[in-house]
């Protein structure tokens, strides 16, 4: 799938850092529930994190379009896993 604007996919990243952050926020035990303000902020360290790696062309790696927003939203996956496991 090729998107005919980068707009698309940077979108897409970023409606995915905010489910990811809110996600590991609902998990951790609060009474209170998570913090809008903590939510948005972690969601947009691990937007600019995906977005690194996202944009990064390697030599050793080369994937576009669907395969690279692919392997980005895992990446943002996997950043939310260490997070959680290294704060539990």
């Amino acid at each position: 799938m090729y998107f005919k604007s980068k707009k698309v996919s940077l979108l897409i990243l970023g409606i995915t850092s905010l489910v990811c952050s809110r996600t590991m926020f609902l998990c951790i035990d609060d009474p209170e529930g998570p913090n809008l303000l903590i939510v948005t902020v972690l969601a947009g360290v691990i937007y600019f994190l995906s977005l690194a790696a996202y944009l990064h062309d390697s030599a050793f790696v080369s994937f576009t379009g669907h395969k690279r927003l692919l392997l980005t939203i895992v990446l943002q996956i996997l950043i939310v896993i260490g997070l959680y496991v290294h704060t539990g």
